[in-house]
């Protein structure tokens, strides 16, 4: 029987927030943690998270696509994107090269399939459609098309920072634990559109086989937002700053 796990995703280099989410872990007996991708990158402390995540009970991670974007940077990139230039300089050859190594989708004790976005793509959302500006939730049967076949009990999935529990009709069950590093961002690609938890605690999820099937906890940690925030800030990203602070969008 698959022990209790906790389910991380989307840390984007907040150790405050990490930290925050493994203490409290600890405080509930849990010491076991599966990983969904985007760790390291943002405007926080993306070498201090690599070594965090070394020291704890990480059974499996897997890439996010922020997590590609490091380790496939070119110049251009470089030169135009100031966060991905301080990542890289302050992560160097070690943390890259894990981050390269890692697989993009894992199975965990036959029956846990991860992925970040989607089975067959990081960077589309599994259980949310946004073309209206603002999450909402699939139909059944456009998220069993884009699980591609994957037919194990539970999926966890992450990249929307929006946590969710989406029970589908045949049994399976999907679980979105939310991001432990920045609870708002908004984006122009496919459309203009949001994603805002309207907390600033950190999310995570708690999972457990019981007797009569999946036992799913969504947490939300209080921790040093204003720290982290505050840091993002100095490293030139409001925007950051104001996800992180608030779970909002100005």
């Amino acid at each position: 029987m698959t022990a209790r796990l906790a389910i991380l995703a989307d840390i984007h280099a907040n150790i405050w927030a990490l930290d925050a989410v493994l203490a409290h872990a600890k405080s509930r007996g849990i010491d076991r943690f599966l990983n969904l991708g985007d760790s390291l990158y943002g405007p926080l402390k993306p070498q201090a998270t690599y070594e965090r995540l070394m020291q704890a009970n990480v059974l499996v991670t897997i890439q996010g696509n922020q997590d590609r974007l490091i380790y496939e940077a070119s110049e251009r990139d470089l030169a135009s994107i100031p966060t991905l230039s301080y990542v890289i300089r302050d992560l160097g050859e070690e943390p890259i090269h894990w981050l390269s190594e890692l697989p993009r989708t894992a199975v965990f004790e036959e029956n846990i399939f991860l992925c970040h976005g989607t089975p067959g793509n990081d960077t589309i959302y599994l259980l949310e459609d946004i073309m209206d500006g603002l999450p909402e939730v699939r139909s059944e049967g456009a998220i069993r098309e884009l699980l591609q076949g994957v037919h194990h009990p539970v999926v966890l999935c992450g990249h929307t920072h929006i946590p969710r529990v989406v029970d589908l009709a045949h049994g399976q069950l999907v679980v979105n634990p939310g991001s432990i590093g920045v609870q708002a961002y908004d984006d122009v690609d496919p459309v203009r559109y949001r994603m805002q938890t309207f907390s600033p605690h950190a999310c995570y999820a708690i999972l457990e086989k019981s007797n009569t099937g999946w036992n799913v906890s969504l947490e939300r940690v209080a921790y040093d937002h204003r720290a982290a925030a505050e840091f993002a800030r100095t490293r030139g990203r409001d925007d950051w700053a104001q996800g992180i602070a608030t779970g909002r969008i100005g």
